[in-house]
């Protein structure tokens, strides 16, 4: 079957091409009830616009940038399914985009980059949502973002997000609650809003529950396998260590689970370990971690819903748009009692 064009929908809503251009998009002096005509006959023909063809028609694209520091892990899949999906919905398309600031001319890099994409809209996630010279330099070139749990200080911008800190709190009293008094923490990035809320979320747990945190048993890893590893190493290592260990997200946990393993502590009867973000590698682990669910598909539809709105691109207050979406508690086999 040869693909439904704006013509097709026309002829079977009775009006012009001109007024299905206008619907589709979301101009303004189209009738209510018009407008509700069509969008019914574009559902009915699956009708899917050709986002370079609207683009040259209408001088706007239709592209949606999603900007990662690592678009390779697992929390960045799931993130990018719930784009596309919702990118497709809306007749856009997705371009993911590494962005590296540890060079000198990163933020020059990436200026040519947007200016040659001519971007419709960008969705930061962490850490760089928390990068303040990016926000500054899309805010410059007039192009909404949205920011995936970042800090909501910035009026420029959305931000999509979970309550970290209570999940965390929940996290923490879970392990209480097994009995566990010894428990060390891996905190992520310092500067990131969310890693210093899920560490705030574990200490006042700790503190609430009378509960002293040792010396040496906040470490710091930067989100990755491999500080995660460094961080068990650090607090497995000594005679003195605590029967369980919380990371701040799957991948660390999955790194004191290694270094776990490589000293032979067996988990969960010698040691707990728990993370959180719920990423395909927390179900692939052994055991498979206790982990929170971050829905972080749900969280990228949401940021795309956002950024397709006509809308937003001339709200004076963007993070007035700020969504909080729940977060669910799961328990798998890497936890158990003291």
């Amino acid at each position: 079957m040869p693909p439904v064009t704006i013509k097709d929908v026309a002829r079977a809503a009775g009006v012009s091409p001109k007024t299905v251009s206008r619907v589709m998009n979301a101009e303004a002096h189209v009738r209510p009830a018009v407008r509700d005509h069509v969008l019914r006959v574009v559902a009915e023909l699956d009708y899917r616009p050709n986002a370079y063809a609207r683009s040259l028609s209408s001088s706007r694209s239709y592209l949606i940038g999603l900007f990662f520091d690592d678009p390779a892990s697992g929390y960045a899949a799931d993130v990018q399914i719930g784009a596309m999906a919702r990118c497709r919905h809306h007749g856009y398309h997705l371009i993911v985009e590494r962005i590296d600031r540890s060079g000198s001319g990163a933020l020059d890099e990436v200026s040519r980059m947007v200016q040659a994409l001519q971007l419709a809209g960008v969705i930061l996630t962490p850490p760089i949502c928390d990068w303040a010279e990016l926000t500054d330099l899309l805010d410059q070139r007039g192009i909404p973002v949205v920011k995936l749990n970042a800090s909501r200080t910035d009026t420029s911008a959305a931000v999509i997000h979970i309550d970290d800190y209570q999940a965390a709190r929940d996290m923490t009293d879970h392990l209480i609650a097994l009995g566990h008094r010894d428990i060390a923490f891996v905190q992520g990035i310092a500067s990131h809003d969310a890693a210093g809320k899920r560490l705030a979320g574990f200490s006042d747990a700790m503190h609430c529950a009378g509960i002293r945190i040792s010396d040496g048993w906040v470490q710091t890893g930067d989100f990755s396998f491999r500080s995660g590893m460094a961080a068990g190493d650090a607090i497995l290592s000594t005679d003195d260590r605590p029967s369980a260990v919380f990371a701040a997200n799957d991948e660390m946990a999955l790194g004191v689970l290694v270094s776990a393993a490589r000293r032979n502590i067996a988990v969960p009867g010698a040691l707990s370990v728990v993370g959180f973000d719920d990423a395909p590698i927390s179900r692939m682990a052994w055991p498979q971690l206790t982990t929170i669910h971050q829905p972080n598909a749900v969280l990228a539809s949401a940021a795309i819903d956002i950024l397709t709105d006509p809308s937003y691109r001339q709200a004076d207050d963007r993070a007035a748009r700020s969504v909080q979406v729940p977060y669910t508690f799961i328990a798998r086999s890497s936890s158990g009692p003291a």
